[in-house]
């Protein structure tokens, strides 16, 4: 799963055939055919391997945080159990959880098949996200808590797409690859958002 999860966030679903992925491990594509089927249901073992490590890790952190809150949480706060969290796996966990950031991120932005998985996979710690930020500003309108969220996937599925974008537009200031440097502003910076969009103080 290792080398096809790397193949796959490089090329993407349909830039990757079995033969490749056979090729790369060392074994006959049939065999690839035999447990997996098809192409489809591999990318979809791929992917499913780490969503539900970090979406675990990440419910854990926004109920521990909700508890450690006593119920009243800051937006801030609710944004950095659920970023942090995840970026910490990018940090620590190597190149493979890096490859699956960039996986995560091409998922993200194929409305043919990809929201399907996001949905299934990610909607019920998204909510409860959401139910925090409710929490912590009671007063905003719904409608721009969904948005505020929608802003901040955004940021994250860029972040995790590592293109060197950043790196050219800065002169080599900022490096796409640097998650320390990303989880140190990005709760924050969101946080700013929410606060003005829902006018919190």
């Amino acid at each position: 799963l290792d080398e096809a999860e790397l193949l796959f966030s490089r090329h993407g679903l349909h830039g990757v055939t079995l033969k490749d992925v056979a090729k790369r491990v060392g074994v006959h594509h049939t065999l690839l055919n035999y447990y997996f089927e098809d192409k489809k249901k591999l990318f979809d073992a791929v992917f499913a391997r780490r969503a539900v490590v970090t979406s675990t890790r990440r419910m854990e952190a926004l109920d521990e945080y909700d508890r450690a809150s006593g119920g009243k949480p800051t937006i801030e706060g609710a944004l950095h159990a659920f970023l942090d969290t995840d970026l910490d796996l990018y940090i620590h966990g190597g190149e493979g959880w890096k490859n699956y950031g960039t996986l995560g991120a091409q998922v993200a932005n194929t409305p043919e098949w990809g929201a399907e998985l996001m949905d299934s996979h990610f909607d019920p710690v998204v909510l409860r996200l959401i139910d925090l930020l409710k929490k912590a500003m009671p007063d905003c309108a719904e409608e721009d808590i969904f948005w505020g969220y929608h802003f901040v996937t955004g940021a994250l599925m860029v972040t995790l797409a590592r293109t060197g974008r950043i790196d050219k537009l800065s002169g080599g200031l900022c490096k796409s690859e640097d998650f320390e440097a990303i989880k140190a502003r990005m709760a924050s910076f969101m946080a700013a958002g929410f606060q003005q969009i829902c006018k919190t103080p």
